[in-house]
């Protein structure tokens, strides 16, 4: 089975008409350009809170539903699928989620993932938890027979949402990110908190730019599944939107602070290395050693040559 996907990134903000026309404008182009489906950035459409404004308090909800409409309607008439990084309104005072709405071809919203594990202190009062609810649920559904699943931006430091997803039967996994609108001064600190003696030695000079794609080819390859990694390019962001195939090699990757599309192939019969393949369902389900284990005193006493 084959997917063309469109990983679109460009440069998000609290401009809501802003971010439509740009989300609009890459959806056609995604189309033209082939894609099945369109993948966008952690907040695509409604902005980043905290990152691109300071907090909800006076959002316009109203017009997010309207520039939401607008995007399902230009689905609708493109018949293409897409992922879009959104808030989500909750009742009362509670704090929206930070989500994906996952779009079919029919400009109807057929799911929708919430950020689970929001960057912030136990209090709730720092990072994504002094602006956004946590969600407590999976996203799983087939594009062109391609079992699919999604996560957001913080979620790569917790290998186990990968695994659970790989546990289901997930191939491909749409990983929306928002790393960037940071000022030169925040940039310069996240570079200092590297250390300039270690740069060097690393393929980034930030912890976003170093451990982000770094992990995504991590989860790749161990659990052998494709993903897609948008990124908003609003400057300063940390790295450009790219896409990694099940091995861990990443296939492509767009510029820095300059808005694109990337399109990649997803091709289920494509040969690619999996050392793994046959004890990693074994591991998932909590067995850890490959082959037979040596029923043997000399392997038992681990205190003697």
């Amino acid at each position: 089975m084959k997917l063309e996907i469109a990983t679109c990134q460009f440069p998000v903000s609290s401009d809501l008409r802003r971010n439509t026309r740009y989300v609009l404008r890459q959806m056609s182009a995604a189309k033209e350009g082939g894609a099945h489906v369109a993948h966008f950035a952690e907040g695509a459409l409604s902005g980043y809170a905290g990152a691109d404004f300071d907090s909800f308090e006076g959002f316009d909800w109203e017009l997010l539903r309207e520039c939401s409409l607008e995007v399902l309607e230009h689905a609708r008439r493109l018949r293409l699928r897409v992922l879009l990084g959104s808030s989500h309104r909750l009742t009362g005072r509670r704090k929206p989620h930070n989500s994906v709405y996952v779009i079919d071809e029919r400009g109807r919203i057929v799911d929708r993932y919430d950020k689970r594990f929001c960057a912030g202190d136990r209090a709730g009062k720092t990072g994504d938890l002094a602006h956004y609810s946590p969600g407590d649920h999976v996203s799983l559904f087939a594009i062109r027979g391609v079992r699919c699943g999604v996560l957001i931006c913080h979620e790569y430091r917790y290998p186990e949402l990968y695994r659970e997803y790989k546990k289901r039967g997930v191939q491909m996994v749409f990983h929306s990110y928002h790393a960037a609108n940071a000022s030169r001064a925040d940039l310069a600190a996240m570079r200092d908190q590297v250390g300039a003696e270690n740069h060097r030695f690393n393929r980034g000079t930030t912890l976003p730019e170093i451990t982000m794609p770094a992990a995504m080819q991590a989860s790749a390859a161990s659990s052998h599944v494709w993903i897609s990694c948008p990124n908003s390019s609003a400057r300063e962001s940390c790295w450009p939107g790219f896409f990694v195939r099940p091995d861990g090699v990443i296939t492509g990757r767009l510029h820095r602070n300059r808005a694109g599309i990337l399109f990649s192939t997803l091709d289920t019969r494509e040969p690619l290395y999996d050392s793994t393949v046959a004890w990693r369902g074994r591991a998932m389900r909590g067995v850890y050693h490959t082959g037979r284990v040596a029923r043997d005193p000399r392997s038992r006493n681990r205190s003697e040559l």
